[in-house]
């Protein structure tokens, strides 16, 4: 009975790999992807409050 039992590839139990190997070509640290999206969500919040005067005139 001790012979049944289902047993998994011993170095991966199951799991699959994709591509570890490769490297970005474009890489941002996470101090410049937070200074980006301030940057942006200040942008917007602007256009809202002024963005329909800039369509107007």
């Amino acid at each position: 009975m001790a012979d049944d039992k289902i047993r998994l590839p011993s170095g991966q139990g199951g799991l699959t790999r994709f591509s570890e190997e490769s490297q970005s070509k474009v890489e941002f640290s996470p101090k410049a992807v937070l200074v980006i999206i301030a940057i942006l969500t200040i942008v917007i919040i602007l256009l809202h409050y002024f963005g329909g005067q800039l369509l107007t005139n």
